[in-house]
This record gives structure tokens, sequence and C-alpha cells, in this order.
């Protein structure tokens, strides 16, 4: 499913419209959501347990966020690799200049998005709402290069849009109209404020509402599922913004499409809502589970770092690579915080150890690339 920007040639005779004035639900059947709800709330407890356990998170679990935005890009179409887009990762902290990188159009659009999540992430940790703002901010950035480059980014959309079918030519809904996006914001942002709506459940009717207003000409759906995290990390219910959902929906994907359809055609939300609970708690589950693998193959990496490297930069130098598993070894001796020329013997003894592989060896004025296979094939797993 695509957006269209143009109703020309596509069949709108089964199209669902939008849900004027009925957002948010006035009435929900909340003895049919007590159930789902618990259990999601539950397992993401037992995530969150997980994150708070963690030596540091956000290093253990960075390659999530490029996982999450290969999938969560996957679901628009747009395909590229886990290992493209650590290898274009490691390109940008090199020289920063996107513009001029040979990555194919697609890399670069996974790697924005993985940029725009940060961005997001790090803006709210520094006390920025869910906003307006913060929303615009991340689609520049989504945006910012490339072939999105020309769909306004940044900015609402001043004419509709449509989301289709491209393979049967129909029309499957019609967002809410610019004249309106106003307000539908507005009331969109009042509701995440809505203390006396359940948080898992508010998330599961915010998601929802802004996938249907489809404030942008481009990249909605990414950024409406970057959003769930945020919520959930605003609210207390996990310790840090790293809970990625996305490979659910893409694994029901035409039941995710479905669901949301149904809501607008006939005003019932608890459908929807108990297929956003099954979601959490069930990518809940799979996260844990590779959070687990990740921090047991930290651990073992632990002993094999400081073996290897003998040294008291040796767990310097795990978390590094932990954080970058593919990396210039420039960026590794200027950035690690280690000496120099001990980051340089690193390297070296890392390699002979066969922990560190060699992508691209030194050419000229060319450092090396080098990738951490255990963790990629971990996380690519």
């Amino acid at each position: 499913m695509n957006d269209a920007r143009s109703p020309a040639g596509f069949d709108p005779s089964d199209a669902v419209q939008y849900h004027y004035d009925r957002f948010p639900p006035r009435m929900l059947d909340h003895a049919r959501l007590i159930k789902p709800m618990s259990e999601a709330a539950a397992a993401l407890a037992r995530y969150d347990q997980m994150l708070k356990g963690m030596h540091s998170s956000d290093i253990l679990l960075a390659p999530l966020r490029s996982r999450e935005a290969v999938i969560s890009s996957r679901m628009e179409g747009t395909v590229s690799t886990l290992d493209e887009v650590l290898r274009l990762e490691a390109e940008q902290e090199d020289d920063g200049d996107v513009e001029h990188t040979n990555a194919r159009s697609e890399t670069i659009e996974v790697f924005l998005y993985g940029r725009a999540m940060k961005m997001a992430q790090d803006s709210m940790k520094d006390g920025a709402p869910l906003s307006k703002w913060l929303i615009r901010s991340a689609h520049k950035v989504l945006l910012g290069f490339g072939r999105g480059s020309h769909l306004s980014p940044g900015e609402f959309k001043t004419e509709q849009n449509y989301l289709a079918d491209r393979g049967s030519r129909k029309i499957l809904f019609i967002p809410i109209s610019p004249q309106r996006l106003d307000e539908g914001l507005d009331r969109f942002f009042d509701f995440l404020k809505d203390d006396d709506c359940e948080i898992h459940i508010r998330t599961a009717i915010a998601h929802l509402e802004f996938e249907a207003l489809h404030p942008f000409k481009d990249g909605n759906g990414r950024i409406g599922r970057m959003l769930i995290p945020l919520m959930l990390w605003k609210s207390g219910k996990i310790s840090e913004p790293y809970f990625y959902i996305s490979e659910f929906f893409e694994q029901n994907k035409d039941e995710y499409i479905d669901r949301m359809r149904y809501v607008s055609a006939s005003g019932k939300w608890e459908e929807w809502v108990v297929f956003f609970l099954t979601a959490i708690e069930s990518q809940a589950r799979q996260n844990l589970e590779k959070a687990e693998q990740i921090r047991t193959l930290y651990e073992e990496m632990k002993g094999h770092f400081r073996e290897t490297l003998s040294s008291k930069w040796a767990i310097t130098a795990l978390d590094f690579i932990f954080t970058r598993p593919v990396f210039r070894n420039n960026t590794f001796t200027s950035r690690s915080g280690i000496p120099a020329p001990t980051a340089h013997k690193f390297t070296k003894n890392l390699l002979d150890a066969g922990l560190l592989n060699t992508l691209e060896p030194a050419a000229g004025r060319r450092p090396a690339l080098y990738a951490f296979e255990p963790l990629i094939s971990l996380v690519r797993g």
C-alpha cells in the first residue's frame, strides 16, 4: 500500500473515507479490552525489566534501531538490507556527506529513517514534547535527501492524498482533507495528553489516528510507527524509547491495513485495539528474546576482548563496537576514547583473533572498513 497523491487512473469505488467527527472514540467496550491490555502490559513490563538490567541499553540495542528502520521502510516498499544500512552509517560517521555516497537510493532512505528516529528520541530526552514541531522535524530528516526530497520534507500536506493498492489500481483509503488537517492534528495531540485513557489503549488509538490523518505527502507510515515507542516511553511504560514493533506489523500486514480501514468504515475501534495490544504483547516477547541474546553475547565478548587485548581499554573497545558493528578504522581511533596508538593495535589484535572481519582493506587515504559479525548476524536474524 502506497501514498498516491492523485486519484487519476485509480478505482475509488471501494475507498474508505476518513472518520470525520468521530475521533476520539466516545465509547469503548473496556470489558473486551481488559485481558489483551493486561497481557500487553505484562509483556512490556518484562521487556522493560531487561532494559533496566542492561549494562547500557543505548549501546547494546543501537543496532536494533537500524533493523527497525529496515523493516518499517520495507513495509512502504523501500527495500534495503541491514548490512547495507550499517555500512552507510559507518560511511556517514566518517565523512557525513550523504549527498555524494555511492549507496543505493533505497539504502539512503532507510538510513535517513534511522537518523530521524534518533533525532526524535534525542529531542524528547532533552525535554521536547510530542508535538507538531517534533513530527515535522523528524519528517524533515526522513525525507531530507534523495527520492523523498521533492515531497515537501517537514511540511504538512496541502493537497488531498490517497492510500492505494498499485497492483489492483484501487484506492483503499482517503485520509482527512488538507482543509481540516489542522483541527485534526489539534485533536490528535490533545488526545495524546488524555490520561483518562489507559496508555496502551491510547497508543493503539493514536497510531491509527495518525495513519488516518496522513498529514504528509509521504513517509506517514514510518513516522506513525516511530511515535509508538515515544508514547510508551513518555508515559513511563518503558524506561528507554527502544521498543520497535514494525516486525509484527510486517508479518501481519494485510490484517494491519484491513483493521485500520474497518475503524473508519464502521466507527468501531475495539477490534483494532485488540489487534494492536496483541502486537505489543507479541513484539515485547520477541524483543525480550533478542535483547537477552544481545546481552548474552556482550557478556561472552567481555572475556574474549579482555583476553585478546590485555588492556584496561578492552571494555571501551567492546562498547564502541557494539554501538557501531560496522566502522572505519579512523573512526575507531579518533572517537572511541582510546589512545590512537592503542586503538590501532586493538584492530590488528581483534582481526588476528577472528573477532573482526575486513569488509574493505585500507587503500590510499581510505581507511579499512571492519565488521563485527557476531552481533550483526544476531541482529540480522
